[in-house]
């Protein structure tokens, strides 16, 4: 099959040991528990420390604080044999690709050795609060605010569209420390969330798909939280802290797009040789044949850009209009090879218990968080 005769260039060595390894977890660890995660709305919190003794927590993550020592291509790797098996509901590209490396890249010394080896673990779990109603991408408009009382910061506010929000453990919080306009009075404040007084977790979002993700409304009513806390030390640097981190939350969500376009070509290839109709299989139909011939092409092309970026990204020269257009158009590219292998399934691919269905109602979110594909593209733009 075409999808198998292109090798990643990037992937070899002992990222194909993690390949192999990653695919045995998920078909024991987590193919057997999607339907019940999906009614729970949640993986099971235990779940977490089976990843961690695995090994495939944080591992990007410096060998010293506890994580693999890898590079962004370890994390990738992970992403895409979750896309394999429709996994939409352990976020472990919100806890180890993301959150851990805010606290990696910009928390002082003590913070890293504090958080990251539960990190590593799964004794923590990791999520951040950017979101609040009414923002959305235009992070510049938080309004929680965190008022310095001593040796405290006292924290009020309200955060929406949280993964992770049920078990996390640990909460990147971004916050108004000052009145000074935009970004600039923003702040990274980490809430350690056991027992916390004020810290509350609201209702689980009834979701389109990723049923299986514990996502949340969190408030927080004068929360107190150690003014030490304050991610790096230094007030006001929050907005150039997400703007840093954003490009790697962009370009693993391709990764992710790009994964799921071609397990979802790879499933219906598999499912039209076997499907009889009129007499005969669905791929000797012409139009079958020609829809899945565009979808491995698309698939195809959307890995291509995504390994160049990952190449790139890992050689530490992808810029953010780079991530910012594979987000914008491996998502975009997902939506719709996800859509026509759905077609190719008839009534079944209306049904749940099928992993396109699963990955048709999954694959719209990827065009809304980590930014709307509509700022994606006005960043590329301005690069022009």
């Amino acid at each position: 099959m075409i999808l198998d005769k292109y090798t990643s260039p990037w992937l070899e060595g002992e990222l194909i040991d993690l390949q192999q390894l990653t695919r045995t977890f998920l078909d024991k660890e987590v193919v057997p528990h999607q339907t019940r995660w999906a009614e729970q709305h949640m993986v099971d919190r235990d779940f977490w420390h089976t990843a961690g003794r695995a090994g495939l927590l944080c591992v990007s993550i410096p060998e010293e604080y506890g994580g693999g020592g890898g590079t962004f291509a370890h994390e990738a790797v992970i992403a895409a044999e979750q896309a394999r098996v429709a996994d939409d509901a352990w976020a472990n590209m919100v806890h180890s690709t993301i959150v851990a490396h805010y606290i990696a890249a910009f928390g002082t010394e003590e913070q890293k050795r504090r958080w990251l080896p539960g990190a590593a673990s799964g004794d923590l779990v990791l999520a951040i609060a950017m979101t609040e109603p009414g923002t959305g991408s235009d992070l510049q408009s938080v309004r929680t605010r965190a008022i310095r009382d001593g040796d405290v910061y006292v924290l009020n506010g309200s955060k929406t569209f949280i993964s992770n929000g049920t078990h996390c453990d640990l909460l990147v919080i971004v916050a108004r420390t000052s009145d000074e306009p935009g970004g600039k009075g923003l702040s990274l404040i980490v809430a350690e969330t056991q027992d916390l007084a004020g810290f509350e977790r609201g209702r689980v979002l009834e979701k389109i798909g990723m049923h299986g993700q514990d996502t949340r409304e969190l408030s927080f009513t004068d929360m107190r939280i150690p003014a030490a806390n304050l991610l790096g030390g230094v007030e006001g640097q929050g907005f150039v802290q997400l703007m840093d981190q954003l490009p790697q939350e962009r370009l693993i969500i391709a990764v992710s797009a790009a994964a799921t376009a071609e397990a979802a070509v790879r499933q219906t290839i598999d499912y039209a040789k076997e499907r009889i109709a009129f007499g005969k299989d669905l791929l000797s139909f012409q139009n079958t044949r020609f829809v899945l011939a565009e979808c491995a092409a698309d698939a195809l092309a959307a890995r291509a850009l995504v390994d160049s970026c990952i190449t790139r990204h890992v050689a530490g020269e992808l810029d953010a209009a780079g991530a910012s257009l594979a987000k914008f158009w491996c998502t975009d590219i997902q939506n719709k090879v996800v859509d026509r292998c759905l077609q190719v399934f008839g009534g079944y691919g209306y049904m749940m218990e099928y992993p396109i269905a699963r990955m048709f109602a999954a694959a719209r979110v990827q065009k809304i968080y980590g930014g709307t594909n509509e700022i994606m593209k006005e960043l590329v733009a301005r690069s022009l």
